[in-house]
C-alpha cells in the first residue's frame, strides 16, 4: 500500500476468551467432546430464560413502535427509570439526561476509550478483563498500564501499587475498577472503593466503575455501586443487562455519568460520547423497552435470589474440588460467573504434559507448540487441558497479567457435569505438575 493501513495499538486488539475457541474447534473436529468453561454465556451452559421474560418479550413485538428508532441517547422512559433506579441509593443524583445506551457493553468500552487523548490512559487492574485492556492499549499504542490484584489477598487491589503509578505517571487520567471482577471473581470492599477514590480525588482523576456483575453477588458478599459513595468526584459507572436477565445476545449497555459539571474535561467527554452515539441514530431497541417491565416484574427480585444462591452453590462445589490442590492459589468469589486460579511460583515447567490417548490429536497438539515456541507455560497447559480432558478454560496470562493460571466459569447448571469437571480438572493439574 501506498500508506501504512494500520496504527499501532491495533496490535494490542486481542481475546483469548474466544480465540482459544478456534483450538478447541479443531479437536471437536478430531472427536473430542469440548466442556466450554472460556466465556461467561449463561445460555450456553444451559440456563433457561423464565417464561414470564419471554412473554415481556412477546408483548412488546406486538407493538408497531417497537421496531423504530429510538431516542439517540437510548429509550426516554427507560433512561427515567433508571435514573430513578440509581437514585433510590441515595447517593449520586442523575437525571435521563445522564445515561447513555450503547450495542452491549463493549461497544460502550470501545467508545469511552476511543475519544481519549491517545497520551491520556486509564489505569486498570491486572488480571485484566481483556475488552477494556486492549481498547486502552488501542487507543494509547501502547501496552496496558494496571494495578495488581493480589492473589495472596483475596484478589484484593495493591493500593501501593496503585498509588504509586498514579503518582509516577502524569498521564492516566483515570482509575478503572470492575465490580464484581471479571476475571477474579473478587468483589472491591467498601473501603477499598473509599480509598481509590481518594487517590482519584487527590490527583483529580475520573473513576470509571465497570457494574455489569453488580446484582450477582454471593455467599454474603456486599459491595458498593460507585454512584453510592462518590460524592462529588467525576464518573461513569457501566452497566448492562447480558448477564442478570440473562440475555448475553441482545447487546444492551450503558453509561450513567456522574457529576458532569464538575469538571470542564470530564463534561466535554461525556458529550463527545453523547455526540457519537447521535451519528448511530441509536441503539438496539427491544432490550431498552423490556429493562422497566422486566425489572419491575414481582418475580425479578425472587429470579435474582435463585441466581445468586445457585452460583454461590456451584462456587462452593468448586471450592471444595479445587482448594486443597497441591501447586495452585485458590480463591473463593463473591461475586460475578468466574474464578481465577493461579499456579504457584515455579510449579510450571517446559517439559510438563498430560497424556493425549488419540495420535491425530496429539500431533496436532503438538503442531501448535511448534509454531509458538514461546509459548507462556499457562497457556501450554490449557491447550494440554483441552486435548486431554476437552475442558476449555483460558490461560490468565492472556488477561494481561504476568501470573500463571488459568480463568473458570461458574456457570455449569447440571450438578453432575459440574462436579464430574472439576474433578477431572483436579486430577490434570496434579498428573501435569507431576509429569
Amino acid at each position: 500500500m501506498r500508506q501504512k493501513l494500520l496504527r499501532e495499538g491495533s496490535k494490542e486488539l486481542s481475546y483469548e476468551i474466544r480465540g482459544i475457541v478456534k483450538k478447541a474447534e479443531q479437536l471437536q473436529a478430531l472427536g473430542q467432546n469440548i466442556i466450554w468453561e472460556n466465556i461467561g454465556d449463561p445460555i450456553a451452559k444451559g440456563l433457561k430464560v423464565p417464561q414470564w421474560m419471554k412473554d415481556t418479550l412477546k408483548d412488546l413485538i406486538q407493538e408497531d413502535h417497537t421496531f423504530g428508532y429510538c431516542h439517540s441517547k437510548g429509550v426516554p422512559h427507560t433512561r427515567q427509570y433508571l435514573a430513578k433506579k440509581n437514585n433510590e441509593l441515595e447517593g449520586a443524583q442523575i437525571t435521563a439526561d445522564d445515561i447513555l445506551f450503547f450495542n452491549g457493553l463493549g461497544d460502550a468500552i470501545a467508545k469511552l476509550y476511543q475519544f481519549l487523548e491517545p497520551t491520556s490512559r486509564i489505569i486498570g487492574p491486572s488480571p485484566a478483563y481483556s475488552t477494556h485492556s486492549s481498547a486502552e492499549a488501542a487507543h494509547a499504542n501502547h501496552q496496558p498500564i494496571t494495578y495488581k490484584l493480589d492473589p495472596d489477598n483475596h484478589w484484593f487491589p495493591d493500593l501501593d501499587d496503585l498509588y504509586n503509578k498514579v503518582k509516577y505517571n502524569p498521564n492516566i487520567v483515570g482509575i478503572l475498577v470492575i465490580n464484581p471482577d471479571n476475571p477474579t471473581g473478587m468483589i472491591y470492599p467498601e473501603h477499598i472503593l473509599r480509598k481509590i477514590l481518594e487517590i482519584a480525588e487527590e490527583f483529580n482523576l475520573i473513576v470509571i466503575s465497570d457494574e455489569i456483575y453488580m446484582n450477582i453477588t454471593y455467599n454474603g458478599a456486599e459491595t458498593k455501586a460507585l454512584a453510592e459513595i462518590i460524592g462529588n468526584q467525576p464518573g461513569i459507572a457501566l452497566k448492562g443487562i447480558s448477564k442478570e436477565f440473562p440475555w448475553p445476545g441482545a447487546r444492551c449497555g450503558w453509561m450513567e455519568f456522574y457529576n458532569k459539571e464538575a469538571d470542564p474535561q470530564f463534561e466535554a467527554l461525556c458529550s463527545t460520547l453523547e455526540n457519537a452515539k447521535m451519528i448511530e441514530v441509536c441503539s438496539t431497541k427491544l432490550p431498552q423497552l423490556s429493562i422497566p417491565k422486566i425489572m419491575e416484574n414481582p418475580a425479578y427480585q425472587k429470579y435474582l435470589i435463585e441466581l445468586r444462591e445457585k452460583i454461590g452453590k456451584r462456587s462452593q462445589i468448586i471450592g471444595n474440588l479445587l482448594q486443597d490442590t497441591p501447586g495452585i492459589y485458590f480463591n473463593p468469589t463473591n461475586g460475578a460467573f468466574y474464578n481465577t486460579i493461579i499456579f504457584k511460583e515455579g510449579v510450571l515447567k517446559p517439559h510438563q504434559k498430560l497424556k493425549i490417548e488419540d495420535g491425530k490429536t496429539k500431533e496436532l497438539v503438538e503442531s501448535w507448540f511448534e509454531k509458538e515456541p514461546e509459548m507462556s507455560l499457562d497457556k501450554r497447559f490449557t491447550y494440554y487441558l483441552l486435548a486431554a480432558k476437552g475442558i476449555c478454560v483460558v490461560p490468565i496470562s492472556s488477561f494481561c497479567s504476568e501470573l500463571s493460571g488459568f480463568r473458570i466459569t461458574l456457570l455449569e447448571e447440571n450438578e453432575d457435569i459440574l462436579k464430574h469437571t472439576f474433578s477431572e480438572l483436579n486430577k490434570a493439574i496434579n498428573e501435569f505438575i507431576e509429569s
